[in-house]
């Protein structure tokens, strides 16, 4: 049995078997041996650097010089590195060995924890000098100049640069590179929001434009387009004396409209943007005549043209215009394309609301008094005594979807858990939302006279909002959907009481 002076100072055994399936030879290098110490030839922690025989004059090392080397002091570790270079290849930068020293302990450690840059390094004279060999090393092998030693890591490093993908964007590229793409997993992905360069390619599959099968969305995108350009040669380029009395309406309502959308958006204010949003609109209106064009569409389009435009830009946040001089007449036409039938898709669920009176929005609003009888009967009761009705204020909240309450940003998130929830999301998880919203102003609303209270409601102060609050109230919202969705009883006692 060998004594403690002559075992091994590697990795045990154990611990080599355990690590030897997950890294690679040059992740773990052992640390030198002691004097008299059995070698194994067939492991390849202690093999892989160690295919150059070590010089006769270095084979033996004073039993100091290793109990110094055990300590993990970084002067001693770089002397025992310039004593074994004769015989021994120098490691690569960023391993194991030439920046966390000998020791089992320690090298363990650093397999483990990959030590992070010390910011104090200039204030330590010895771990400048570790750190500037590590550079040196590092720059050698890429050619690069030595940087000083008081500078931070190179930047040109792939491993400092790279920033790791979270685990939800593994899936949502799982999801998407799969051939057939798993809908319904995908809407509860989508739920707690979709990164933004996966969000023009997920809201189109969502709302039904792209297919299940991915081997089918190039032919698919083409068709669609190529519709579109039919539909503007049928509908819109026209001379105007061709247009009944009506179409001539529906288009001076819309190129109305249009220079009024989103205002405080700057993409919104170019003329080529509003030239692609007054075409859409009208052809939309000309193959709905039972709805046509009604004030709020327009706005119910903004999202889709700044999701659908940042698709050609890794997800860029275009709403600040700055891209426009970079976006080509053909991206353009199929963002205008894309659009168009994505909004289709959207309003075929809610169409009832832009129909003659309107009896899919009066039904929310009613939906939405009964819930906050229910949920705040306080609040309910404060508005019925100040002379507020729930139409006066509410109606807008259902027109528009909130779009004039939120930042375009923030109802971009909002739309994630929309497109999710499937056929409902836009109309009754929408009301949910909406009490959600109410309830959460109930305190400063009953401190209100009806002068003030009716101009708080006409502007919500949400504009320091962001996705925190967003993902807040749509929580709520989820609340109240697994209370009373589903369960018209307990709002009917509400009814009958009122």
């Amino acid at each position: 049995m060998m004594s403690s002076s002559q075992q091994p100072r590697g990795l045990p055994g154990f611990l080599r078997r355990t690590f030897r399936s997950a890294y690679s030879d040059d992740d773990l290098v052992s640390p030198s041996t002691a004097p008299g110490t059995p070698t194994l030839p067939d492991d390849p922690y202690t093999s892989a650097d160690n295919d150059a025989t070590p010089a006769p004059g270095n084979e033996a090392r004073s039993k100091s010089e290793s109990d110094a080397s055990d300590d993990g002091s970084r002067n001693n570790r770089l002397s025992s590195s310039d004593n074994l270079a004769d015989g021994r290849a120098t490691p690569r930068a960023g391993s194991a060995s030439s920046g966390l020293g000998s020791g089992t302990k320690k090298h363990l450690r650093a397999v483990a924890f990959p030590p992070l840059p010390d910011e104090n390094e200039d204030d330590e004279s010895d771990s400048s000098n570790s750190l500037h060999s590590a550079k040196a090393a590092s720059a050698e092998k890429s050619q690069l100049p030595v940087a000083s030693a008081e500078s931070k890591p190179d930047a040109t490093d792939s491993n400092a640069t790279t920033v790791p993908k979270s685990y939800r964007e593994t899936q949502f590229e799982s999801m998407l590179a799969s051939p057939i793409i798993p809908i319904r997993d995908l809407r509860k992905l989508a739920w707690n929001g979709i990164p933004p360069h996966h969000r023009p390619k997920v809201w189109k599959i969502l709302l039904g434009y792209l297919p299940a099968n991915a081997s089918r969305h190039a032919t698919t995108l083409q068709r669609r387009r190529r519709e579109y350009k039919d539909a503007i040669r049928q509908h819109y380029d026209i001379p105007d004396d061709t247009r009944t009395n009506s179409e001539q309406e529906t288009l001076r309502q819309v190129l109305v409209d249009v220079p009024r959308t989103a205002p405080e958006v700057p993409l919104f204010h170019n003329d080529r943007v509003r030239r692609c949003l007054s075409r859409l609109l009208y052809i939309w209106a000309m193959r709905h005549p039972a709805s046509s064009y009604v004030q709020g569409i327009n706005d119910l389009a903004t999202p889709l043209v700044a999701v659908f435009l940042s698709g050609y830009f890794e997800g860029r946040d275009c709403l600040d215009g700055e891209v426009m001089g970079e976006v080509t007449d053909r991206m353009l036409e199929e963002v205008e394309a894309d659009t168009y039938w994505c909004l289709t898709n959207l309003l075929a669920g809610i169409q009832d609301h832009y129909t003659s009176d309107q009896p899919g929005m009066q039904r929310m609003v009613m939906h939405l008094e009964e819930l906050v009888n229910r949920i705040d009967v306080d609040l309910a009761a404060h508005l019925r005594n100040t002379g507020i009705e729930f139409i006066q204020f509410a109606f807008k909240w259902m027109n528009c979807l909130l779009l004039r309450e939120f930042r375009l940003s923030c109802v971009m998130r909002l739309w994630d858990t929309y497109l999710s929830e499937g056929d409902g999301g836009f109309e009754d998880f929408h009301v949910y939302v909406c009490a959600s919203f109410l309830v959460h102003f109930s305190n400063e609303l009953q401190q209100m006279g009806f002068d003030e209270l009716f101009q708080f409601m006409q502007n919500m102060p949400t504009d320091d909002w962001g996705d925190r609050e967003i993902e807040i109230l749509l929580s709520s919202a989820f609340v109240l959907s697994t209370l009373f969705g589903g369960s018209e009883a307990h709002l009917n006692v509400v009814r009958n009481t009122m």
